[in-house]
């Protein structure tokens, strides 16, 4: 299974076109996750249009409309592996341990986050930390980007960095 992670895209009105790169990616993805923080639920029926499937929850910038609509935390299972998803919350710096205390009775095998910005992908015990950046917003990172997870016997997971001009 190949699912495409994005998180962080604040995107509303009509800023809402994706990169060429990133559509292909989500066309031919299994599954589409996004981390939280597409500030507009316009953003989200354009995802469900061109993906699959798409598993989402709300960040802390996401409309009160979101926030009714998506949850604040998924947890769901591809083969063998489980997977939790959450937007992360407070310092950049502390996510790894927030989201460690948020999941620490779902156990995950893969954790997906946004928040910071900033691509982030170490397993640390036995849970991968997975943070795409963002596609649009380099105020925290130094390159625009997305993440590609291929699922199998394993779980492979990679960092896409790309100009967004």
């Amino acid at each position: 299974m190949r699912i495409v992670v994005i998180s962080d895209t604040h995107l509303s009105g009509s800023d809402l076109k994706l990169p060429d790169k990133l559509t292909e990616e989500i066309k031919n993805a299994d599954m589409v996750v996004h981390a939280g923080d597409f500030v507009e639920e316009e953003f989200l029926e354009k995802l469900k249009g061109i993906a699959k499937e798409v598993k989402a929850v709300y960040g802390n910038m996401d409309s009160a409309e979101l926030k009714r609509k998506l949850p604040e935390k998924n947890v769901f299972r591809v083969g063998r592996f489980k997977i939790g998803i959450s937007h992360g919350s407070g310092a950049p710096g502390n996510l790894v341990a927030v989201l460690t205390e948020f999941f620490k009775d779902d156990h995950p095998d893969l954790i997906l986050f946004g928040h910071s910005h900033a691509a982030f992908n170490e397993k640390i015990g036995d849970t991968i930390f997975f943070n795409p950046g963002s596609p649009f917003d380099k105020i925290f990172a130094k390159y625009n980007s997305y993440g590609i997870i291929d699922i199998n016997d394993k779980i492979e997971a990679r960092i896409v960095k790309f100009q967004n001009d």
